[in-house]
C-alpha cells in the first residue's frame, strides 16, 4: 500500500499507533476547521448582496412635485395578482375573450400594453415595483418579502388617503404603519387550494361597496372620500391562488380571469355612479404572471409578463396605427426584451397602438396622473404614451421625474464622499446644475423638444450615476472575498496532508526534524491581528458596512493560519523538489482534468444535457471496469451499462415537466423493476468471489480520485432530481397542496425540502457506504469534497450577474448560494445518512476471502 497517498487510512491498528494525542488533536481541529467552514460561508454568502445586490435605498432627499394641475382627482389601482399577460388578452376555444369588459376599455377609453416584471417574480417584489417604482431590495428575501427590511416611499405615502383590501399577505406591506389609510384584509384560512379562490377577488370588492354605502350615514368618511389625492387599492388573489393549485390553463383559472374582469366593470361602475365627476383614473395590472406548472419566481416570460390596461382622468384615448405592425424602435426592458410588436394575431388587437412599460414605470405614472412627487427611491421611467398632458406639462412631467433620479445619485454621492479617505466623484455628472439651468432656460422659451430630450439625457446619467456607485465598493470587495476562498482552500489541502497521508511523518522521520513547532506562532499572530487591525480602522474611518470589517477579518487570519503553518509548506515543498519530473507532469495532469471535470460541472447548471455524455461515457467506462476487475459476472458490466444509458436519457428531458398521470406511472413501474433487478442481482451474488475485490483495498489500491469525482458527478445531477433546484419557479405548490390546502407558507416549504432531499440523500447514501466498504474517513472525503465545490463555488462567485437576462441573475444567485451551502448540506447529510448505513460493517477483506476459500 502506498504511504503517501491522498487520504490514506487511519482506522483500527494505524490509529491506535498514532497515540491517543493525535486522535484527540485529530478530532478537534476537525471540530474547529468544520465550524470555520461553516461561518466563512455563511458570510461570504451574504457578500454578494454588498457587491452585486445592495439596497438602492436610500432616505434624505425632498419629494419633487409637478409643476402642473393634477388631471384627475382620485386613482383606483387594481391589481390581480398572478394574472399572466397572454391568458388574459387570449380568447377562448369558442373564440370569445375573458375579459370584455377591459377590451372595450382598451378600444374606446385607454391605453394598453405588457408591464415586464423583474424576478424574483412574487406578490411583494412586484407591489413595490408597482406601488414604490423601484425594484426589491434583496434583503427582503430573509424576510420571506414580507415585512420590510427598510422603509421605503410609495405612492400610497404621497396621497392623501388609501383605501385597500385585499390579502393579509400585500395589504399591510403598504398601509400597516400608514397614519392616513383606511384598510382590511381576510383571515389566511380564506387562502384554501381545494376551492375556487376567485370569492377572494369578490370579497375585496365586497368591502369597498361596503365602505361607499356605509359614507352615505357617515359624513366624516364622505369627507374623506371626497378629497383630492384619494387612492384605491384593490388587492384580486384569486388567479395567483387558483393557478397554483389548478394550473393556468385550467377552467378555474381561466374563469378568474372573467371573474377579475366583471369585477372591474363593477368597481367602475360603482366608482363613476358614486362621484359623478369624470375625475377618476383607472390602472389594472398584474404583479408576475404563471408558467405552466403553476408556479412564479423565475425570469420566464409567462412570469414576468402581465397586462397593463390604464384608462379615465389623465389617459390617452386609443391610438389606432394606419398598418398592423410596428417596427422595433429600439427601446429595451430591464430584461432585454424588445418592444414586443406586432401584436399576437390572436389577441385580437392588431392596429390598437401598444405601450409596453417596465413595471417600476407604474408608480411615476401613477404619481403624474394625480399630480404627486413621485416616491423618492423610484427608478421607473414616465411613459409618456399613457398621460395626456399637453407638450409643456409633458416636459414638466418629465423634469420632476428626473430631478427625483437626480436627487438620489446626489445623496448617495453625498454619503459616499463623506466616507472614502480618497473619494472618486461620477465625472459626467459634474455639471448637472448647468443642465438644470439650460433645460429651465429652454422651457421658458417655449423650446420644449429640446429641453425633453436634455431631460431625458440628464436622467439617463442620473441612473448611471446610481449604478456607478451601487458598484463602489466592488473592487475591494471581490478582492477580499476572493482571497479569503483561496485561503480556505488552501487550509483544507495542508488539513488533509497533513492528517491523512504519511507525507508529513515520513518527513519527519528522515529528516529527525520538527514538522510543527509553535515558536513562530506568536509572531505571525501577532501581524495577522496588526494588519487586520490596520484594515478594520480604514474601514472604520469610512463608516463602511460592519460586514465588510467581518469580510476583511476573515481573509486575513485564514492566510495567518497558512503562514503558521510555515513548516509544513518547508515539507511539501521539499518533497514535491524531490519528486522526478515525471511525478510532477502527473501531479499537473491530475490537477489540470480534475479542473476541467468541475469545470464541466459549473457549464452543466446551464445546459444540463452535458451530464448525457457523461452517463453514456460513465456507462462504457464503468462496464469495461466492471467486467475487467470483478471475475466471474457477466450481469453487472451488462447491468451497469443499462442503468448507466437509461439515466442519460433523463437529463435530456426539461428539468420543469408539466403533470402527467403516464409519465408517473412509468416511473413507478421503473423503481419496481430497478429494485427486483438490484435483489435478484443480490441473491444470485450472495456468497460469490465476485465481490471480495471490491472489498479488499489492501490487494489494490482505491482510485480515490475517481470516488470523489463521477460522487460529485451525481451530487450535481440530483440537483435537478426533483425538478430545477436552482430555479424558484420549480418550487411548485401543487407536490404539497395534496397534504394540507389552506395556505402555510412555513409547512409548505418544509415538505418541499424533504421532497427535494431525496436524490440528495441518495447518492450520500451510497458514497457513505463505498467509504466503509473501502475503509476511508467520511470525514477526510467531506474535506476533499468541499474543496472541490469551493472551486466551483470561486467561479459562480464571479457568474453572479446583475445586468442582461433576468433568468439568467436569478439562476447566477441560486447557483452560488447552492454551492456555498454545500459546507453545510453535505454535512448535514453524512449525518443524515447514517441512520441508513450506521449497520453496515466490513471487516479484514483479506480474512473473509481466506474463509471463503
Amino acid at each position: 500500500m502506498r504511504g503517501d497517498g491522498i487520504l490514506d487510512s487511519l482506522h483500527g491498528d494505524q490509529i491506535n499507533a498514532a497515540g491517543t494525542h493525535k486522535r484527540d488533536r485529530l478530532k478537534s481541529r476537525e471540530r474547529w476547521l468544520v465550524v470555520l467552514g461553516v461561518v466563512l460561508h455563511s458570510v461570504y454568502l451574504l457578500s454578494i448582496f454588498d457587491i452585486y445586490f445592495k439596497t438602492p435605498i436610500v432616505h434624505g432627499m425632498e419629494p419633487v412635485k409637478p409643476r402642473f394641475v393634477a388631471p384627475a382627482k382620485r386613482l383606483v389601482l387594481l391589481v390581480a395578482d398572478g394574472l399572466r399577460a397572454d391568458k388574459f388578452f387570449e380568447p377562448d376555444l369558442q373564440g370569445k375573450f375573458r375579459a370584455p369588459f377591459l377590451r372595450s376599455i382598451m378600444k374606446t377609453k385607454g391605453r394598453w400594453g405588457v408591464s415586464h416584471a423583474r424576478p424574483p417574480t412574487e406578490s411583494r417584489p412586484g407591489h413595490v415595483s408597482i406601488i414604490a417604482g423601484f425594484y426589491e431590495d434583496p434583503s427582503a428575501v430573509t424576510k420571506g418579502w414580507k415585512a420590510n427590511p427598510v422603509e421605503f416611499d410609495t405612492v400610497f405615502n404621497r396621497s392623501q388617503h388609501t383605501i385597500s383590501f385585499g390579502s393579509p399577505d400585500i395589504v399591510p406591506i403598504f398601509c400597516s404603519a400608514l397614519s392616513h389609510s383606511t384598510w382590511n384584509t381576510y383571515p389566511h384560512e380564506f387562502e384554501d387550494f381545494a376551492s375556487d379562490a376567485s370569492f377572494l377577488d369578490h370579497w375585496s370588492f365586497d368591502q369597498f361597496q361596503s365602505l361607499l354605502n356605509k359614507s352615505h350615514e357617515d359624513p366624516r368618511l364622505k369627507e374623506l372620500l371626497l378629497q383630492d389625492n384619494l387612492v384605491v387599492f384593490l388587492h384580486l388573489l384569486g388567479c395567483d391562488t387558483n393557478g397554483h393549485a389548478h394550473k393556468p390553463y385550467s377552467s378555474i383559472y381561466l374563469n378568474n380571469v372573467k371573474v377579475v374582469d366583471h369585477i372591474t366593470k363593477s368597481v367602475y361602475d360603482l366608482v363613476e355612479g358614486y362621484f359623478k365627476d369624470n375625475r377618476t383614473a383607472y390602472i389594472f395590472t398584474a404583479d408576475h404572471g404563471m408558467s405552466d406548472k403553476g408556479s412564479h419566481g423565475d425570469g420566464h416570460p409567462t412570469n414576468t409578463d402581465t397586462p397593463l390596461v390604464a384608462w379615465g382622468a389623465g389617459i390617452r384615448n386609443p391610438n389606432w396605427l394606419s398598418h398592423a405592425s410596428q417596427v422595433d424602435d429600439g427601446f429595451r426592458f430591464v430584461d432585454d426584451h424588445v418592444h414586443d410588436m406586432p401584436t399576437p394575431v390572436q389577441w385580437g388587437l392588431g392596429g390598437l397602438e401598444r405601450i409596453d412599460v417596465n413595471q417600476a414605470d407604474i408608480a411615476p405614472l401613477m404619481a403624474a396622473v394625480l399630480g404627486l412627487p413621485c416616491p423618492v427611491n423610484s427608478v421607473g421611467s414616465l411613459p409618456l404614451g399613457y398621460i395626456n398632458l399637453n407638450k409643456a406639462e409633458e416636459v414638466e412631467a418629465v423634469l420632476a421625474n428626473t430631478k427625483q433620479v437626480l436627487n438620489q445619485f446626489l445623496r448617495k454621492s453625498q454619503l459616499k464622499q463623506s466616507n472614502s479617505l480618497q473619494f472618486k466623484p461620477f465625472k459626467p455628472l459634474a455639471n448637472y446644475s448647468y443642465i438644470l439651468v439650460q433645460i429651465e432656460d429652454l422651457m421658458a422659451s417655449g423650446n420644449f423638444q429640446p429641453a425633453m430630450d436634455l431631460s431625458l439625457n440628464l436622467r439617463r446619467l442620473a441612473l448611471e450615476g446610481l449604478h456607478y456607485f451601487q458598484t463602489y465598493d466592488w473592487l475591494m470587495l471581490m478582492t477580499t472575498v476572493t482571497l479569503g476562498y483561496i485561503g480556505w482552500m488552501f487550509n483544507l489541502v495542508l488539513h488533509v496532508l497533513k492528517f491523512y497521508t504519511s507525507l508529513i511523518d515520513n518527513a519527519h522521520k528522515t529528516r529527525n526534524t520538527v514538522v510543527y513547532s509553535g515558536r513562530s506562532t506568536r509572531k505571525v499572530d501577532l501581524c495577522g491581528f496588526l494588519v487586520m487591525g490596520m484594515l478594520s480602522g480604514v474601514l472604520f474611518f469610512q463608516n463602511s458596512p460592519f460586514l465588510y470589517h467581518i469580510y476583511v477579518a476573515m481573509t486575513v487570519f485564514l492566510w495567518t493560519q497558512i503562514l503558521k503553518d510555515t513548516e509544513i509548506l518547508k515539507v511539501i515543498w521539499r518533497y514535491l523538489s524531490s519528486c522526478k519530473f515525471s511525478s510532477h507532469v502527473k501531479l499537473f495532469a491530475i490537477c489540470v482534468s480534475t479542473i476541467l471535470i468541475l469545470e464541466f460541472l459549473v457549464m452543466s447548471f446551464s445546459d444540463r444535457r452535458l451530464y448525457t455524455w457523461c452517463f453514456l461515457l460513465v456507462g462504457v467506462a464503468a462496464a469495461l471496469f466492471a467486467s475487467n476487475n470483478i471475475p466471474g459476472s457477466s450481469v453487472l458490466p451488462i447491468f451497469t451499462l443499462v442503468t448507466c444509458w437509461f439515466l442519460s436519457i433523463f437529463t435530456l428531458m426539461p428539468a420543469e415537466i408539466p403533470d402527467s398521470t403516464q409519465l408517473v406511472l412509468a416511473s413507478g413501474a421503473t423503481i419496481i423493476v430497478v429494485g427486483m433487478a438490484g435483489r435478484w442481482f443480490d441473491f444470485r451474488s450472495r456468497g460469490s468471489k465476485c465481490w471480495f475485490p471490491i472489498l479488499n483495498h489492501d490487494i489494490k489500491a482505491p482510485q480515490l480520485s475517481k470516488l470523489f469525482l463521477f460522487q460529485i458527478v451525481l451530487f450535481n445531477v440530483a440537483f435537478f432530481g426533483t425538478g430545477n433546484f436552482a430555479s424558484i419557479a420549480s418550487f411548485e405548490i401543487s407536490s404539497v397542496y395534496r397534504f394540507i390546502t389552506v395556505f402555510s407558507p412555513f409547512l409548505m416549504a418544509t415538505l418541499l425540502i424533504v421532497k427535494l432531499l431525496i436524490p440528495f440523500l441518495l447518492v450520500i447514501c451510497v458514497f457513505s457506504a463505498i467509504t466503509k466498504l473501502i475503509h476511508i474517513p467520511r470525514l477526510g472525503c467531506y474535506f476533499l469534497v468541499i474543496l472541490f465545490s469551493d472551486i466551483m463555488t470561486v467561479h459562480f462567485f464571479f457568474l453572479v450577474q446583475n445586468t442582461g437576462s433576468w433568468m439568467e441573475i436569478g439562476n447566477s444567485i441560486s447557483h452560488f448560494g447552492i454551492m456555498s451551502a454545500q459546507v453545510v448540506f453535505v454535512l448535514l447529510l453524512f449525518a443524515l445518512t447514517n441512520i441508513y448505513t450506521k449497520d453496515i460493517k466490513v471487516g479484514s477483506p483479506q480474512l473473509q476471502f481466506r474463509k471463503s476459500r
